[in-house]
């Protein structure tokens, strides 16, 4: 807490961890007229105007710019039914191929059937996307917890899926079509414009949900495998929360079940499950990844003096990346995050998670389309 008449919960046993610059943005939000509660999490990290890595409460207010243009993006984690001593990196590399195009699936038809718009039907559905986005595949590496981990049905043998994408273009739609000339007052919940705004929100966070699904599997049809979904969970958004409005952005929802927090692609991801004893103090909101260390341009000028594409084509932990975007595969090394395993122990040591898994990263999909 920053102090006792604060609106402000950072969660870190150390906050000078934090970029000075995500906590100006954090208290430039609890300023809002009608703001009652912001939560900086480990992960927190300066955004464009907005800190990334955090959660926002109001009773009666929305605020269509706190939860960005990426609505619904989020993570689904699947349990594959391949083994891990049978995946073989090199021939899966071969074989995830034109993943990048349109799907070829009825986009309409998948709409419709989770209650959507067939209209919201666009080429980009089944599509990762860039930035952080990612499809990764994984095997666990440590189960802290083996009981709980046998309790859930879960395996050591198997190689784990991993999606991060969202509603592309549409929520980039959504925010524009909503978009306030005054940011700082947000819109009245109970007002027809506040109401709009919610349905498309809600919309654009069930077709980020069915476009992870659909990436999920156009990847099993390329490797031959199949899945069972363990979770999916959508890190940007705005609900309804104790009789108020809780806004999400770049935080996981800690009431919702199993969460997975995935460290960069030269890391280790983690399968946690929430705990409720101190859930209100974060506003039931947990870290969404590692979090940026360095900005995409700072990490770009940073390595790209340093090292080849082809040294970021592997990781320490000796998995491989396929990522064919010169640029992209240095704004997102590994050494622009946080270290994942201090934001677990952030989270940990605050009584918000118990981990059930630790897995370790084989290969890492960003985008085989070639760029400069």
């Amino acid at each position: 807490m920053r102090d006792d008449m604060s609106p402000i919960t950072l969660i870190a046993t150390d906050h000078r961890r934090f970029d000075p610059l995500a906590v100006d943005q954090l208290e430039k939000t609890a300023g809002y007229e009608g703001m009652a509660r912001v939560v900086g999490l480990p992960d927190l990290h300066a955004g464009n105007g907005i800190a990334v890595g955090a959660a926002f409460w109001s009773p009666d207010r929305i605020w269509p710019h706190l939860v960005g243009s990426d609505i619904g993006c989020g993570m689904g984690l699947w349990e594959t039914d391949s083994l891990v001593r049978k995946f073989r990196l090199a021939a899966a590399e071969r074989k995830l191929r034109g993943l990048d195009e349109p799907w070829s699936g009825d986009a309409r038809a998948a709409l419709a059937d989770a209650g959507l718009s067939p209209d919201l039907a666009s080429p980009a559905i089944g599509t990762i996307g860039g930035g952080n986005h990612f499809v990764e595949f994984l095997r666990i590496e440590q189960v802290p917890d083996e009981g709980r981990f046998a309790a859930l049905g879960l395996r050591h043998d198997r190689v784990w899926m991993m999606v991060h994408s969202g509603s592309r273009g549409l929520g980039q739609a959504v925010q524009q079509a909503h978009r306030q000339a005054d940011i700082s007052h947000g819109i009245i919940a109970h007002t027809p414009e506040a109401q709009a705004y919610l349905a498309d929100h809600d919309a654009a966070l069930q077709w980020g949900i069915v476009n992870r699904a659909i990436i999920a599997t156009r990847f099993f049809e390329c490797l031959g495998m199949n899945g069972r979904q363990v979770l999916d969970i959508c890190h940007n958004s705005v609900t309804p929360h104790q009789g108020g409005w809780l806004h999400r952005k770049g935080a996981a929802p800690a009431d919702r079940g199993l969460v997975t927090i995935p460290g960069s692609r030269g890391d280790f991801s983690y399968l946690v499950e929430p705990l409720a004893d101190h859930a209100d103090h974060a506003l039931h909101s947990l870290a969404h990844g590692a979090g940026r260390k360095w900005s995409r341009k700072d990490a770009h000028a940073r390595l790209s003096r340093r090292f080849s594409v082809a040294d970021m084509q592997r990781t320490g932990l000796g998995s491989h990346v396929i990522c064919e975007d010169r640029r992209l595969i240095f704004e997102e090394a590994p050494d622009a995050y946080k270290d994942i395993a201090m934001v677990i122990a952030d989270l940990e040591q605050a009584g918000l998670i118990r981990v059930i898994a630790q897995l370790r990263p084989l290969l890492s999909y960003k985008t085989r389309g070639r760029h400069g």
